[in-house]
């Protein structure tokens, strides 16, 4: 919620990802962040992988977001992230509304 204080709405999604990595830093919350995933389809690994905004605490996927609104194609991209990653809690929070929005998305 400081974050979004502070620099309000309407700048990009990495302006916000390096403000919550300082924040992370700063109360020494564990995270890595842009954390790469291998997808496994049958007995091999596709060349193509996935990267979550970050991982916090070996145990949440953050997807941050600076849109009017989120939508459905972004609660799906984070519930995918969620499959692919065996992690359970994905947190989806936008900094791009008036207010701050999050949502808590189960596997």
């Amino acid at each position: 919620m400081e974050i979004h204080k502070i620099l309000g709405r309407g700048l990009s999604e990495v302006v916000y990802k390096d403000a919550l990595e300082y924040e992370f830093n700063r109360n020494k919350i564990p995270f890595e962040r842009e954390k790469e995933f291998d997808v496994h389809y049958k007995d091999v690994i596709l060349n193509h992988k996935f990267y979550a905004d970050f991982i916090v605490s070996g145990k949440i996927i953050l997807e941050i977001k600076a849109v009017e609104r989120l939508t459905d194609e972004a609660k799906k991209q984070t519930l995918n992230y969620l499959g692919i990653s065996k992690l359970k809690l994905g947190l989806l929070i936008n900094f791009g509304g008036s207010s701050l929005i999050n949502e808590r998305i189960l596997l």
